[in-house]
């Protein structure tokens, strides 16, 4: 068995692997990057964030067709053809893989596709796909090894119609009738492709709202136009079982009012994630695993074993490459003596549904949770030129800050774009601005990034294009 020796090897090559690789590279220290797959790009690049909207992209534009109607501008019905759908998803993924192994490659990064495992807190065995091994020494490993689908075992039947998000993404068909259950971020998003390319989607979730984890206000903008998109959406409802049958899936559904059973050609499972942090020898180290299968860190995303260190989904939530990314650097710049640390407040999330929903910093229900004395703000698209120019009024944008010093604390969008404008709010909340400073900025007219300003303006007066009544 061959021996190489590395001052840095990282372990999995997705949005938090291949940055900290770069990284340490860049500082001039000789990085290995260990991948079990033969493209890196992980999970977010081939089977999640890059596909998805890739395809939601194509969903955008079918719906964008239909509203074009409310216009004056008619389209026929759209011909899709899925094994050329297929091929622009690919081609995406393959030209976004292909360009980090040339980076690999300019850096001087050693791109191995081996599965690794621990054999102690310095040494790997790297099993490659010919069967051979290999050793690996190393001075620091740093692990990103991401996480994967939940499938609860009473609805793993060992049949392909019951899809976990992989599943989904890989577009076998588009089927008449499409279960998703789950409300969560990755169920509406996936939801949202099938139901523009002509599937009737059910929603199934067991909460009382979608997204749990984003402010009401926000999500009910986007609840009332999927309404019009799903077939259903079934709230305080659950799957009680499913069964494979030649027909479809069988769906025992639990929920008032609900109709029970129902047959799916398709039924896709989007209930979340779990840690990718067992089966690869870290029980032969002295790093800590908690009771949900997360590695444990510090702020410097050091692991309770000197050697490693851990970052990205494995590393605890919220799972999000961009997280996982930032934390990469910061790995990287501990391990060479800068004082980094990982300190973000103002973590961005984005849904990329239709209207798309974002938001950083502290929610409202967060705030409220926590009894502090904050000032919360609305700004109405309805109001804004742009907005009214586009047709998609349905929009919110939102402002939390600190009822003493104005400070804001955190923002929340509900509209088209939400996404591109969260990136204000992330800099402002995570640069101490205060509402005077968003509401004296110009923005340009006529744009929906307004909505922003004429925000901020209302915590001091009226914003400009809205007018609400002071209470006496």
């Amino acid at each position: 068995m061959s021996e190489t020796v590395a001052d840095i090897v990282v372990i999995g090559a997705g949005p938090g692997g291949y940055p900290a690789a770069f990284a340490a590279a860049d500082h001039g220290l000789s990085v290995t990057l260990v991948n079990a797959e033969p493209a890196p790009g992980g999970v977010c690049l081939q089977r999640g964030c890059i596909p998805s909207k890739a395809l939601l992209h194509v969903a955008k534009l079918i719906n964008e067709a239909k509203d074009a109607e409310e216009c004056g501008l008619s389209f026929g019905k759209p011909k899709i053809d899925l094994d050329k759908l297929r091929g622009f998803k690919e081609s995406v993924i393959g030209g976004l893989t292909g360009g980090i192994g040339q980076l690999c490659k300019a850096r001087g990064v050693n791109l191995v596709e081996a599965y690794a495992t621990f054999v102690d807190s310095n040494t790997l065995e790297l099993a490659k796909p010919d069967g051979s091994k290999e050793t690996l020494k190393f001075k620091h490993a740093i692990v990103a090894t991401g996480s994967s689908p939940t499938m609860p075992p009473f609805f793993d039947l060992g049949d392909d119609r019951v899809m976990d998000s992989t599943g989904a993404l890989a577009l076998a068909d588009i089927p008449k009738k499409l279960l998703v259950v789950g409300g969560g971020y990755i169920g509406l998003e996936m939801g949202s492709v099938y139901a523009a390319l002509g599937s009737d989607v059910t929603v199934v979730e067991m909460l009382s709202g979608l997204l749990p984890g984003a402010d009401r206000d926000l999500v009910r903008p986007l609840q009332k136009r999927l309404a019009g998109q799903f077939k259903a959406i079934h709230l305080n409802t659950k799957v009680a079982s499913l069964k494979a049958k030649r027909a479809g899936i069988v769906a025992e559904l639990e929920g008032e009012g609900v109709e029970s059973p129902q047959t799916f050609d398709r039924v896709l499972i989007s209930i979340g994630r779990r840690p990718n942090s067992r089966g690869f020898g870290l029980e032969n180290t002295k790093v800590n695993v908690d009771d949900k299968g997360f590695i444990t860190v510090d702020n410097k995303q050091r692991t309770s074993d000197p050697s490693i260190l851990a970052i990205g989904d494995v590393a605890g939530e919220p799972m999000l490459a961009h997280k996982a990314t930032r934390e990469a650097k910061v790995a990287v710049e501990a391990l060479i003596g800068e004082p980094a640390e990982f300190d973000n407040v103002a973590i961005p999330a984005v849904v990329f549904t239709d209207p798309e929903l974002a938001w950083c910093g502290i929610t409202e229900n967060e705030a409220k949770a926590a009894k502090q004395d904050v000032k919360v703000v609305r700004f109405p698209w309805a109001a804004s030129g742009r907005a009214q120019s586009l047709a998609r009024t349905e929009g919110i944008t939102k402002l939390i800050v600190d009822s003493a010093t104005e400070r804001v604390l955190g923002m929340g969008i509900v509209g088209p774009g939400a996404g591109e404008m969260i990136a204000e709010g992330v800099v402002a909340v995570e640069m101490g601005v205060v509402a005077r400073d968003l509401a004296d900025s110009i923005h340009a007219h006529p744009t929906l990034s307004e909505t922003i300003m004429e925000a901020a303006e209302s915590i001091f007066g009226q914003a400009t294009h809205s007018y609400r009544p002071k209470k006496k």
